[in-house]
């Protein structure tokens, strides 16, 4: 009971701060970004984990590094650095529940898609002439895409879905800061992010119940 009400309290919570929050002024609307995630901190702290990983405690890093990013990501390359640590944390834990080779197809289609938006979105930054800044979205690329890859390995439909949803909420972001102004943008990335942050935190517990099954 008390999950399903936090759930549902992250979920309006959410929903007031993309469609209700005006953007000024900038401290009130940063204010609200981040309460879904400290409670989406807080829903993860209290799910029940496998004894024998340490996956509860690479996602909560995760989640702690990437509400960081969220509070920093106006001075961008900052942000994106919190972000960059946050997927790191996640592909730690999930490598720990690797449970299947990424089928080919899959795989081929990360490995398309990360080739494209390293073309498109760097190269696009380093026409501007911001080596740095393209560098950075290279790096920041290959890791969420790594993320992506290790969550589907897990064999967790949670985490395979929420990774995806993040790849997707990025790439949304991107394509909006670099590339072009993209429709309902700010609703498209929130509502992923959110998503996939939410789900993270619940595949602990979902986690925990199917090895205990199989254990069994």
């Amino acid at each position: 009971m008390k999950q399903k009400i936090l759930i549902s309290l992250i979920i309006l919570l959410g929903i007031i701060y993309i469609f209700f929050i005006p953007a000024e002024p900038v401290t009130v609307k940063l204010s609200f970004k981040v309460v879904p995630m400290l409670l989406i901190i807080w829903l993860a702290s209290f799910q029940k984990a496998s004894p024998n990983t340490s996956y509860k405690k690479w996602l909560l890093l995760g989640l702690l590094f990437c509400m960081i990013g969220d509070a920093t990501l106006q001075w961008f390359l900052f942000g994106l650095t919190s972000f960059l640590i946050g997927h790191i944390c996640y592909i730690v834990a999930f490598v720990q529940l690797k449970e299947k080779i990424i089928a080919r197809p899959a795989a081929t289609l990360l490995l398309l898609y990360g080739g494209f938006m390293v073309i498109w979105i760097a190269g696009t930054v380093f026409k501007s002439g911001d080596i740095i800044l393209g560098v950075a979205v290279i790096a920041y690329i290959t890791v969420i895409l790594t993320m992506g890859w290790t969550a589907i390995q897990t064999n967790s439909k949670l985490a395979t879905i929420g990774a995806l949803s993040f790849i997707f909420s990025d790439s949304i972001l991107s394509i909006n800061m670099f590339i072009t102004d993209v429709p309902f943008s700010h609703a498209l990335i929130m509502m992923s992010y959110y998503g996939a942050q939410l789900l993270f935190a619940i595949s602990i517990s979902y986690y925990s119940v199917i090895r205990k099954k199989v254990l069994e």
